[in-house]
């Protein structure tokens, strides 16, 4: 992540209630994820649900790697 990118999004991760409706969002998402898994009858579908939540996971790392490219800029 570039330190443009970093400082454009502090203000997302840093206010408890944007991070609390990401993560309300994230886990929303995750369980449409799981159902569409569970009703899945071609193999592509599957797939794509489980790229589908592997980025979900990969957001509730975002305040720490905005912080971190935060930090490298300023350090």
């Amino acid at each position: 992540m570039t330190p443009i990118v970093a400082k454009k999004l502090l203000s997302l991760v840093n206010t408890k209630k944007h991070i609390d409706a990401l993560e309300e969002y994230m886990h929303e998402r995750t369980l449409a994820a799981h159902l569409i898994m569970e009703q899945a009858t071609d193999p592509k579908d599957w797939y794509q649900a489980q790229g589908a939540i592997k980025e979900i996971r990969r957001l509730k790392t975002l305040r720490d790697e905005v912080m971190q490219a935060a930090e490298d800029k300023n350090g």
